[in-house]
């Protein structure tokens, strides 16, 4: 710091004889900019560009400096004229794309750090930042090989390890994260910003004993110092030690604390979650339709096409197949029930986490978490006048197995298979994606997760989704409708496709665990091993779920999420005529009818 305030005083002294010397401005501003004195560096660089307006590197510390103050637009307009004088550099590349992730323009964000990621692909700084954009853009694997080769950047700190570590464990790298968090582990004197990004990571993977032990060493640093981040972490150690009411404390605070109403979601979705751990359902309710409020708002900004299609809920069941064109499907050259991956579809919040680690947990099988492969896949299935889901008849054997090619190259971008070894494919929304299991895979076998319509509906409204499937959880009805049209769209799909599947009822396979267990496992041709009974041990050694079960998926097998919904009935009776079918089709009771 003393060199800059020593840079500060020689730049004032010029200044004192000379106020328009353009060199003892930069000088300063550049100096304060240091200093984080950034209001009054803006001042200056708004001189400088009134001097030299073609230098295009005053614009681009002009815009560095207003988006350190929050005044985003007007950087954006600095790094815009900056761009038009010519410039090229990585530095505006790198400050641009800081400045979109800031904006909560993450596509945006991700194409301009990808180009300063090519100029400088071992700048830690930049790698990380990148690999951040291709996470909220759910660019995955882009995400992973940008900060694979972490350990040869240049610029790395233990901070900055640690964060690329915590970033790795949200892409779902495991055993990449694993590595650069042990890296930062094995400093001997970490600062207290490496040591809070440790925390952050290793209650992601599970650790908690150790992230409260590191925790602790954060007591005496003072009030304000880490910023936000400090709080966050004490909130969900508290939430994590059902320490609720001191969760409940620190997320309200930080909900108060922040300005930008589109963000305030990011802490009252988990104040709802304590909330109703505490039995307080109204007030969580309450806290859950001001989430819903704040991300309809950042979805209205960050995604405004998604946010357009308002009216128009799951507008993909429009599309199914043809029966005319189903009868003449052949299916020469393909691969058999055990060449095939087992499919665990539902509507999200059905159970598809506990089902995936009780299969993972037998030898036979590998999950590789939930991805969007099918999905990706599906883009094969539209080629020479084919046309995914209605017209699939005249794709050829060979262009069958491109599309399964295709597929099997992007799982083996997160699992190996083993001689021997079967593939889990959990995703709940391939409930909407049965016309490519049943065309690429017609000898696969899948289960579908069923629970009372009410606790799946409830559980969505209190998760933060993120993406499209958030905008059909904004409210109750609009959730419900989701809901409805996504069964309507599978059982009407089932029954032109009659694939080979299992219905797992969530109360009877908790209620009845080994005996359901053991029904799955004859449905699957598996050989029964003792380590299925085990889910909660087996997702602790896994370490990483990426879904919003992380949590709640180590724990033992228990009843507790059964008819959860009875505590906010009187919240969900706007759904019922949507789900009525549903409820008797299934025999739940209904909301709002004596069911208690």
């Amino acid at each position: 710091m003393g060199q800059f305030d020593g840079a500060e005083r020689l730049g004032r002294n010029v200044l004192a004889l000379a106020p328009d010397n353009a060199a003892a401005l930069n000088l300063v501003a550049i100096s304060l900019h240091a200093q984080s004195r950034n209001a009054e560096a803006v001042t200056l660089f708004e001189r400088l560009v009134q001097l030299e307006p073609a230098m295009s590197a005053h614009w681009v510390n002009l815009g560095t400096a207003l988006r350190a103050i929050g005044r985003l637009d007007a950087a954006l307009s600095a790094y815009e004229r900056a761009a038009a004088l010519g410039e090229r550099g990585t530095d505006l590349l790198y400050n641009a794309g800081l400045l979109h992730l800031d904006r909560g323009d993450y596509e945006a964000a991700r194409l301009v750090l990808r180009n300063a990621h090519k100029a400088a692909p071992l700048d830690a700084e930049i790698s990380y930042h990148y690999a951040a954009a291709c996470s909220e853009t759910l660019d995955t694997q882009a995400g992973i090989d940008a900060v694979a080769g972490w350990r040869r950047f240049t610029g790395l700190t233990t901070e900055l390890v640690a964060k690329i570590g915590g970033l790795l464990v949200n892409l779902g790298a495991v055993e990449k994260a694993d590595e650069a968090i042990t890296q930062a582990l094995s400093d001997p004197a970490p600062s207290p910003a490496a040591v809070l990004q440790l925390v952050l990571a290793l209650e992601r993977v599970n650790r908690l004993e150790q992230a409260e032990r590191l925790l602790a060493r954060l007591n005496e640093v003072p009030a304000g110092a880490l910023g936000s981040d400090l709080s966050l972490a004490r909130a969900r150690l508290a939430q994590r030690a059902s320490r609720h009411d001191g969760a409940v404390a620190l997320y309200r605070q930080l909900a108060a604390a922040t300005a930008q109403a589109e963000r305030r979601h990011l802490h009252l979705y988990p104040l709802a979650k304590s909330l109703d751990a505490l039995g307080r359902y109204d007030e969580a309710f309450a806290a859950l339709v001001d989430a819903h409020a704040s991300q309809t708002l950042w979805t209205e900004r960050t995604l405004p096409d998604v946010a357009r299609r308002k009216s128009d809920t799951m507008r993909v069941t429009r599309f199914g197949c043809d029966q005319a064109d189903v009868e003449r499907w052949s299916h020469e050259g393909a691969p058999s029930f055990l060449d095939s991956p087992v499919f665990i579809v539902a509507f999200p919040r059905s159970g598809t986490t506990l089902l995936e680690q009780v299969l993972d947990a037998h030898p036979r099988l590998r999950s590789m978490d939930e991805q969007p492969y099918l999905q990706n896949a599906i883009e094969k299935l539209s080629v020479d006048g084919a046309h995914y889901p209605e017209r699939m008849a005249q794709l050829t054997p060979a262009q069958l197995q491109q599309a399964r090619d295709y597929y099997w190259k992007l799982v083996r971008q997160r699992v190996t298979l083993g001689p021997g070894e079967q593939l889990i494919d959990k995703n709940p929304l391939n409930i909407l994606r049965l016309p490519a299991i049943t065309r690429m895979f017609p000898n696969a076998r899948i289960l579908l997760a069923i629970r009372h319509p009410c606790d799946v509906l409830l559980s969505c409204f209190m998760q933060h989704f993120r993406a499209e499937f958030a905008w059909h959880c904004r409210d109750v009805p609009t959730l419900a409708l989701a809901y409805r049209r996504a069964m309507d769209f599978w059982y009407q799909q089932a029954a032109l496709l009659r694939p080979s599947v299992m219905e797992v009822r969530y109360e009877s396979f908790v209620g009845n665990f080994e005996a359901e267990v053991r029904e799955v496992a004859r449905f699957l041709d598996l050989p029964w091993t003792d380590a299925m009974l085990e889910p909660g041990e087996h997702a602790r050694k896994k370490g990483f779920i990426s879904t919003p079960s992380y949590s709640q998926v180590v724990q033992p097998v228990h009843l507790r999420s059964i008819d959860r919904w009875r505590d906010y009935e009187r919240h969900l009776l706007p759904a019922v005529p949507e789900l009525r079918d549903y409820l008797d089709r299934w025999g739940y009771a209904v909301p709002g009818q004596n069911s208690r």
